[in-house]
């Protein structure tokens, strides 16, 4: 099997298991646990993973020299990528439902591609621009009619899930580059660290410490996101950006909102209108027009 279809495979893996998240925190939510706690278990219950990896590491030099200053990338992209867009994400689900949360992360890989120009000075092209022209109505098609049911709220949620998107699409294109000094474990499990770290601060700043009065559920589904959806595909997302890179990675996204819908439908009893499945065909049709537009003129 080629370099390529092992990151095909690993980044749509690690798609629709981050995708799970969301469905696992309202389920969560129906506990009336705080965001923050919810947030400290998830990544706490994942930690030792990471620091084991890391102790497993440890004698293993990289291939490249690393400096100081990539450290402080990696530190920044670990506070941005895994700390402020998980934050974010998780204040949003208090307003809105998981199949909304995922059709607006889904705008990222339209961010990515603005990153990458505003960064570095990768021209947007036509068809870049269509499709993010694209993306954006289907958007607003979703989010103006679940403003019509739920009222203002819906309008902090989705801001805040925007939030996300946009810190976590800085994540993928900052990461690229330094997946390949690090190596993809390495750099996973630091990054994650680094998370932990600040939200364990975030914690003693503004936490209630009531972290051992919930019912047994609410652990249970701290596990469940630290395993299957926060230790397992950040690996597999990793390895997915280090075999094709963080804007081709980006497209496979468009299984998050179809798993995230199927995933809620049958966990949460979501329904979504006729507007907002059609909101949710034009976001998908946005990526899949730049991904297949992409390939046509990489092959010209």
């Amino acid at each position: 099997m080629s370099n390529k279809s092992l990151g095909i495979i690993y980044g749509i893996l690690g798609v629709v298991l981050f995708s799970s998240k969301a469905v696992m925190v309202k389920l969560a939510y129906e506990y009336e646990v705080e965001t923050l706690d919810l947030l400290l278990f998830r990544m706490l219950f994942s930690l030792p993973f990471y620091l084991f990896i890391l102790f497993l590491f440890r004698k293993k030099k990289p291939s490249v020299e690393i400096t100081l200053k990539d450290y402080a990338w990696l530190f920044l992209f670990g506070f941005v990528g895994y700390y402020l867009a998980s934050y974010f994400d998780f204040l949003g689900l208090n307003y809105i439902k998981a199949g909304l949360e995922r059709i607006i992360l889904f705008v990222y890989p339209t961010i990515v591609v603005f990153l990458s120009w505003l960064f570095f000075k990768q021209k947007i092209t036509k068809v870049q621009a269509i499709a993010i022209m694209i993306t954006y109505i289907g958007v607003v098609i979703t989010f103006w009619s679940e403003l019509d049911i739920n009222g203002n709220g819906v309008l902090i949620g989705g801001f805040l899930v925007l939030l996300s998107a946009i810190t976590y699409a800085s994540y993928l294109v900052g990461s690229g580059w330094l997946i390949p000094k690090f190596g993809v474990l390495r750099f996973t499990s630091y990054a994650m660290v680094v998370s932990t770290c600040c939200i364990g601060v975030h914690y003693l700043i503004s936490g209630n410490f009531g972290l051992w009065e919930y019912p047994a559920a609410v652990y249970g589904y701290g596990v469940a996101m630290a395993i299957l959806a926060t230790l397992i595909p950040s690996f597999l997302v990793s390895a997915a950006i280090e075999r094709l890179g963080a804007s081709n990675f980006s497209i496979l996204g468009s299984l998050g909102p179809v798993s995230t819908i199927l995933l809620a439908f049958v966990f949460l009893d979501e329904k979504l209108t006729y507007w907002q499945l059609f909101g949710m065909l034009v976001v998908i049709f946005g990526v899949t027009y730049l991904s297949i537009r992409r390939k046509k003129g990489a092959g010209a």
